[in-house]
């Protein structure tokens, strides 16, 4: 079914005055258009070499247009592009030109927004196309185009071909309450919820891994003030981002830096000295600092060899997902060593943040986290589908609960009604009017 009742135009792709731009039109007075800008019929999916002009007949410019009829394109409308030279004022002097002709403005993510509403993508594809563009680093957009390909989105589908499964036995189950079997206390859907359970926690898994890939690896530097944690935060950035001095609480909020390690891209977080303070600006930065150890992929604990073991109590709300390091600094004022080793349950590194002895095995320890599973079949995530299935895994969870109860059974088949509504949101199968707004406004015009 064709969604689009208008037609829309966008300057798609401009590389500067030296390369290559298009405008994208797309819906029903695309072929009009195709024709009063080449003068005759185009013909489908051909490259044609035309003169743009202007309603006066004044020239434009020269390039390339190429017409798509719907469905077998990009939105399943009829899709028409016009190739030029990339200069800024001619693409506006072009997009004004089919503006004339019928067209409208594009709002942002609108082409991939028909695309989806079209059934040519779903709405994790839709997402994908968005973290293509956006993508800042090889294996990020390598995740993204697999997710557009549809990687994410089959694994999804076959976790719901099982749910629905277990659904349909237990609503079975329901509709024949006259026998004498009980059918809920079957052993099968025992073992199906079991391996759903464990399917879905293994998807969870790797998509985490997916948003870390597609937003980067959130890190949060925690410790004791005076720690050295600001001094870590210069170091990996390469420049004086955080103030540093002796002076215990100088850091009073979240300082954010992003950084990209042999193009693995994360977000430092230096936080305030953890302690207990009577100053009610400290204690706010000390609030946000866990706030912020609450949200992380890795938490980076900065301490020295004296307060090592003591320290380990500020990974308290650390998420169960998250990376736990241990960085014991200032070494250049102690007899240790530069070195790493796995001690008392964490990696734990040797440093100085100061001199710089030691950074790099903590850079090859933060690039091998965010490469770890990015190989063959990794794909990108976003954080609302993460949510989702965490949604998801509390509805199996309590449908584990209720099975034990053999009259619990319409319990059983809610909890799974609400799983596969909150696994369809993740593709679309479900989705809001809201959702869909959000999703699409955070896209590139033209896209």
């Amino acid at each position: 079914m064709n969604h689009g009742e208008d037609t829309i135009a966008a300057i798609a792709t401009g590389a500067g005055a030296a390369g290559v731009g298009a405008v994208r039109i797309s819906g029903p007075r695309a072929p009009a258009i195709a024709r009063a800008m080449l003068g005759r019929e185009p013909v489908p999916r051909h490259a044609h070499f035309a003169a743009f002009r202007d309603g006066d007949g004044e020239l434009i410019d020269r390039g390339i247009l190429l017409y798509f009829p719907g469905p077998a394109s990009y939105t399943g409308e009829h899709v028409l592009e016009l190739q030029g030279h990339g200069s800024a004022v001619l693409l506006d002097a072009l997009l004004r030109r089919t503006i004339a002709l019928g067209a409208r403005l594009a709002r942002p993510g609108e082409f991939t927004e028909r695309a989806f509403l079209n059934g040519k993508l779903d709405l994790v594809q839709a997402e994908a196309v968005a973290d293509v563009v956006a993508a800042t680093s090889e294996a990020g957009a390598r995740a993204a185009l697999r997710s557009m390909e549809g990687v994410f989105s089959a694994r999804v589908d076959e976790l719901l071909g099982e749910l629905i499964a277990l659904r349909v036995h237990i609503e079975a189950a329901i509709d024949f309450p006259e026998e004498e079997i009980d059918f809920l206390a079957d052993p099968v859907i025992g073992r199906n919820l079991a391996g759903l359970r464990a399917n879905l926690d293994a998807l969870l898994v790797e998509t985490r891994r997916g948003v870390r890939l597609n937003d980067g690896i959130v890190v949060a530097i925690v410790g004791r003030p005076n720690a050295g944690k600001s001094s870590l935060l210069n170091a990996l950035a390469g420049q004086e981002r955080a103030i540093v001095t002796d002076i215990p609480g100088t850091t009073r909020d979240v300082l954010r830096e992003s950084v990209s390690i042999d193009g693995a891209t994360f977000e430092l977080a230096d936080t305030a000295g953890l302690r207990e303070s009577d100053d009610v600006v400290e204690r706010e930065g000390i609030r946000r600092a866990r706030a912020q150890l609450e949200r992380c992929d890795v938490a980076l604990l900065v301490t020295d060899d004296e307060h090592a073991n003591e320290d380990l109590a500020f990974f308290a709300g650390t998420p169960s997902h998250a990376t736990r390091v241990v960085v014991i600094n200032k070494i250049d004022l102690s007899a240790s060593t530069a070195h790493r080793e796995h001690r008392g349950g964490y990696e734990t590194l040797w440093l100085s943040a100061r001199t710089g002895e030691g950074l790099n095995q903590l850079r090859a320890m933060l690039r091998d986290l965010a490469t770890a599973g990015a190989g063959e079949g990794a794909f990108s995530a976003r954080r609302r589908h993460v949510v989702a299935l965490e949604s998801v895994r509390d509805y199996l969870d309590r449908t584990a609960g209720v099975l034990h109860d053999s009259h619990a059974g319409e319990l059983a088949a809610e909890e799974l009604r609400h799983a596969q509504q909150a696994l369809g949101e993740i593709t679309g199968t479900y989705s809001s009017d809201d959702l869909l707004g959000a999703i699409f406004s955070s896209f590139c015009i033209g896209k």
